[in-house]
């Protein structure tokens, strides 16, 4: 089953990529990180030359792997996969405004699977660092901001994207999903979402994501780019089935 399903995947791996603390409630996701970064090849990871300009990048003692990104689902669900994606991205948009409500219903809340999403900067996308930073902002404020806050970066890209000064526009954004904007700008201000930025940003350098988004469905190949929905909707399920014992039943 696992080697067809990695034949299945690789199948899709080139189609429509954009390439060339968080909030009490939130699980973490040890295991998941932890293969994560066993399972990196020798040799994959990137240079500090390749991390976009502007990105710090940590030691590997620094990086609490577990709590970055932001956490959905059951840590008890038997698939975990980790979404390495780009606010500046436009097949991550496309990917959040069509594939994402319908894998979160059917796998997600379903208890199937707990999604990472690990949103960091690539260095492709103009004014992606600005997004990123807003939305870790957001996300200090609590899990229901957020999920309100991401949909509106996603649905608004074209607004902060474009601008000559996308703050005005990203703090609006925040006013307009109820987030504490005293909060907001303080965290700005101080930089105390900075470290998660150049850790995500870092992290997704040393596994060697090469394109938008990404996705390491833990224990199989890698998925890049925007899939078909339907596409998504057969490997999660066959994950799944490979996971719980039930394919073949």
């Amino acid at each position: 089953m696992r080697s067809s399903l990695a034949r299945y995947a690789v199948c899709w791996l080139a189609i429509a990529a954009c390439a060339d603390r968080p909030g009490a409630d939130a699980p973490r996701t040890d295991t998941t990180s932890e293969e994560l970064l066993s399972s990196v090849p020798s040799g994959e990871s990137a240079d500090a030359s390749e991390v976009p300009a502007g990105i710090a990048t940590p030691k590997q003692a620094e990086l609490d792997i577990a709590v970055l990104g932001f956490d959905r689902g059951s840590h008890d669900a038997p698939v975990r996969v980790i979404e390495m994606s780009d606010y500046g991205c436009g097949y991550c948009r496309k990917f959040h405004e069509e594939t994402w409500p319908v894998l979160r219903e059917q796998f997600v809340d379903a208890g199937k699977i707990e999604w990472k999403f690990l949103p960091f900067v690539s260095g492709m996308f103009k004014n992606s660092s600005y997004a990123t930073r807003a939305a870790e902002c957001v996300m200090e404020q609590g899990r229901e901001v957020f999920e309100a806050m991401n949909t509106r970066i996603w649905n608004g890209q074209k607004e902060w994207k474009g601008s000559a000064d996308p703050a005005p526009t990203l703090r609006s954004f925040a006013g307009d999903v109820g987030a504490d904007l005293g909060r907001y700008d303080s965290c700005l201000a101080e930089g105390r979402r900075d470290q998660r930025v150049s850790a995500a940003t870092s992290l997704a350098h040393q596994v060697g994501v090469r394109g938008t988004p990404t996705f390491f469905v833990v224990g199989y190949p890698p998925l890049q780019g925007a899939l078909p929905t339907e596409a998504f909707q057969q490997v999660l399920t066959m994950v799944y089935a490979d996971a719980t014992g039930a394919a073949g039943r």
